[in-house]
C-alpha cells in the first residue's frame, strides 16, 4: 500500500483553531530520543472508509528541519508502514509531540468551550448575526451565531442547530474575538460594507425571551 505523509502545517492553516499543531519553540527543541507524532495518509481511501492514520514516531536523528526516525505504533489498518520502519520526515510534517507545550493550553480553549450555530452557518461556512445570552454550563460561552438568512420558521425549529466547539467559528472570522467577553445579553450584526460586526443597540430582548 502506497502511503504518503500529511502536511500539519497546511492542515493549520485551513483551521487554525481547531488542528494543532507545535509551535516553533517545541520544534527547536527537538532531538534524538523525542517521539513525534505524524500523519500517515493513504493514497487512497481503504475500503473501511479510513484514509489515514496517527502515529508516534522516534527521532534518530535531525539535521535542521529534515528528521529520520523508527515507527513505534502498529498500523491498525495501514498494511504499510510497519512497526519499526525507518521514517523520513520534516517539521511540517509533526502534529505533535510529547514535549511540554503552552499552546496546547489556549487550543484546548478554543475546543472545549462551545457555542450554538444555524446548520446555514456550517453550509455556507460565514455568519452574520450573533447574539450572547447566559451560558447553561461551564463550558458553554453563550453565544449564537446565525448566517443571517434563516427564516423564523427555521429559527423554531432546535433540529436547525447544532452545538460545535468555539474554534469551528473562529475558523471562519476571527475578527470575532474582541467580542467574546462581552455582556449578556448582547447582540452583533456584520455590517456588510465594512465588514466588521456592530452592536445591535435596540434588539428586541423581550420577544426573544417569549419565544
Amino acid at each position: 500500500m502506497v502511503w504518503i505523509l500529511d502536511n500539519a502545517v497546511d492542515r493549520h492553516k485551513e483551521a487554525p483553531y481547531t488542528f494543532y499543531i507545535p509551535g516553533e519553540e517545541v520544534l527547536d527543541r527537538l532531538q534524538a530520543g523525542d517521539l513525534v507524532k505524524l500523519i500517515f495518509m493513504a493514497e487512497e481511501t481503504l475500503d473501511n472508509g479510513c484514509g489515514a492514520e496517527r502515529m508516534w514516531v522516534k527521532i534518530v536523528e535531525r539535521n535542521a528541519s529534515d528528521f529520520r526516525g523508527e515507527l513505534v505504533n502498529h498500523p491498525v489498518y495501514l498494511e504499510s508502514p510497519q512497526y519499526g520502519d525507518m521514517i523520513c520526515f520534516n517539521s511540517v510534517h509533526i502534529c505533535s509531540t510529547q514535549l511540554e507545550d503552552p499552546r496546547t493550553k489556549e487550543m484546548d480553549y478554543y475546543f472545549d468551550y462551545k457555542v450554538i450555530v444555524s446548520n446555514d452557518v456550517l453550509e455556507r461556512e460565514q455568519f452574520n448575526f450573533m447574539m450572547k445570552d447566559d451560558p447553561n454550563n461551564e463550558h458553554d460561552t453563550g453565544w449564537v451565531f446565525f448566517s443571517g438568512y434563516e427564516d423564523d420558521d427555521y429559527n423554531a425549529d432546535s433540529a436547525n442547530f447544532q452545538v460545535v466547539s468555539l474554534g469551528v467559528v473562529l475558523n471562519m472570522d476571527d475578527s470575532i474575538i474582541p467580542y467574546l467577553d462581552a455582556a449578556t445579553p448582547s447582540a452583533y450584526e456584520r455590517d456588510l460594507e465594512s465588514g466588521k460586526f456592530v452592536f445591535v443597540e435596540d434588539y428586541d430582548w423581550d420577544a426573544y425571551y417569549d419565544e
